[in-house]
């Protein structure tokens, strides 16, 4: 089922995927993102920057932190078919879920916040939700690989570090938090 959301759905977000987002793409790997950073971070020193700072983000369970009314509004605000906004909504709430271990089965909750980690269509879900966290510009980029982050800033002044802290607030706002053990 999932898989015919997703063939429904990629003509409809097309325009709107990051080309910086190198994960679900045919023939785009791990190896592209790495060498586009490096490329990045080597021209931009070419160029004259005093340095370049790679900040790594991690997101502390990244899938499970996704907000399905915030998800709809900016699937909506995409072009996104009203039938697969309302579909992918129903989706995300009401799931009941309960744990079993052996014969032990614990009391059953109802989830309304994340998408399944094992589900095909959470990356998908999960880049979408986050394609509106970027600031690329001459000097700073974002770059992303599945829900793995990276901010690439040359640093010429005091300015472009100060424009990746208010970028925090975003993550704030979508309700994103940094698992800070692993953000270097």
């Amino acid at each position: 089922m999932e898989q015919v959301l997703l063939h429904h759905m990629r003509p409809q977000v097309c325009h709107v995927l990051d080309p910086l987002q190198f994960a679900y793409q045919e023939k785009v790997g791990v190896e592209d993102a790495i060498t586009s950073m490096l490329h990045r971070s080597l021209s931009n020193l070419d160029n004259g920057s005093r340095a370049v700072r790679i900040t790594f983000l991690d997101f502390s369970s990244a899938f499970n932190t996704i907000q399905p009314l915030l998800l709809r509004d900016k699937l909506t605000e995409m072009g996104v078919s009203t039938h697969l906004v309302a579909w992918i909504t129903d989706y995300l709430t009401g799931r009941p879920q309960y744990v079993r271990l052996g014969d032990c089965k614990s009391d059953t909750v109802v989830s309304s916040t994340g998408a399944l980690q094992v589900a095909v269509l959470s990356p998908v879900l999960f880049t979408l939700y986050t394609s509106d966290f970027q600031y690329n510009s001459e000097s700073c980029h974002v770059q992303r690989f599945t829900d793995d982050t990276a901010i690439i800033c040359c640093i010429r002044s005091g300015q472009e570090y100060r424009k990746l802290i208010q970028d925090f607030t975003w993550c704030d706002l979508n309700h994103l938090y940094l698992k800070t053990t692993k953000t270097r």
